[in-house]
């Protein structure tokens, strides 16, 4: 956070508090006129009010309500810039710009996010270790782990943790965020090419073909497209797109199937990443399509992501 705004929390927030602290105190002397107990000079809807005092155990609440947030301030300044306050607590490295650098202050930070990592660490790194190595020491093969129902489970929660944000709870996906509990992969569906996306992530690049093809020629190519999928498209506009479709064809391949190794999707199946409507195929030509997959090993860990891999692995198989 910038000096600036440091200044502009710390004085809005000391504000506050001296301020409840100012009116408590104003509303708690008798400043009416009138003697504590009597009747006050106006009324309302036939109700007359007393000139009560506030209880002392109410007034005592809140004094000890505004001490405590000035002694919360002191040991909890996440505002400021350069002061973490009288405990030194942080709730994370907010400086940290990469996971090696995450690592790095992994064993020296103070940050409460941090200390609970490692505190995790080694409580269940054991237990990691146990369920993704084998006697010698090895990792265990994928496909194995995968039958383990207790191994399934730890790498559904990691998952849960990790990547169900994109890919969703169940794992399918959403528009742009691969089902991941099919058979459809875009980079391969064996145990070695799961953990390596996870390990190294990916990045799907799709050009835009609108300054090269025109409008009318992303219309044909999209017709051409759509009938490699199996739909009832315009024949004539589906021919000229196929005189076009050889531009595409280095990465989806002459008759469409796809690359796993450069992750072009397959485009004689029903299943669309980004829509499969004509205007959504459309969209994808003209303006093409950026797909970033994080790399997670410097992040997770490989033990937690061999464990990730085989629940990911056990979702497309016959159950």
């Amino acid at each position: 956070m910038t000096l600036f705004w440091t200044i502009w929390i710390t004085v809005i927030t000391l504000f506050v508090i001296i301020g409840c602290a100012l009116l408590l105190r104003a509303t708690s002397k008798n400043n009416t006129g009138v003697e504590e107990g009597k009747p006050m000079p106006h009324s309302f809807d036939g109700i007359q009010e007393l000139n009560n005092p506030l209880p002392k155990w109410w007034v005592g609440l809140f004094w000890f309500t505004i001490v405590i947030g000035l002694l919360y301030s002191l040991a909890f300044p996440s505002y400021t810039a350069n002061w973490n306050g009288l405990l030194d607590w942080t709730s994370s490295e907010q400086s940290v710009m990469s996971p090696e650098e995450s690592n790095t202050l992994a064993e020296t930070s103070h940050s409460q996010y941090q200390r609970e990592m490692n505190a995790a660490d080694q409580k269940f790194g054991a237990v990691f270790k146990q369920l993704a190595y084998d006697e010698k020491g090895i990792y265990k093969d994928i496909a194995l782990i995968a039958k383990d129902p207790e191994a399934v489970k730890v790498g559904q929660r990691l998952f849960l943790q990790n990547c169900a944000q994109c890919h969703g709870s169940d794992a399918r996906g959403s528009t742009g965020f691969p089902n991941l509990a099919d058979n459809d992969w875009l980079y391969g569906g064996e145990p070695e090419n799961i953990k390596q996306s996870l390990m190294l992530g990916r990045q799907g690049v799709m050009p835009s073909w609108k300054e090269i093809l025109g409008e009318q020629g992303i219309k044909e190519v999209a017709t051409y497209a759509l009938q490699l999928s199996g739909r009832r498209v315009n024949v004539v506009e589906a021919e000229a797109g196929a005189a076009r479709y050889i531009m595409c064809a280095a990465c989806h391949g002459a008759e469409g199937g796809g690359s796993h190794t450069l992750g072009a999707p397959n485009l004689t199946d029903t299943i669309w990443l980004y829509g499969a409507s004509r205007k959504a195929v459309e969209d994808t030509i003209r303006n093409g399509r950026n797909g970033v997959m994080p790399a997670w090993g410097d992040v997770l860990g490989e033990d937690k992501v061999h464990l990730i891999s085989a629940f990911v692995y056990s979702l497309s198989q016959p159950k």
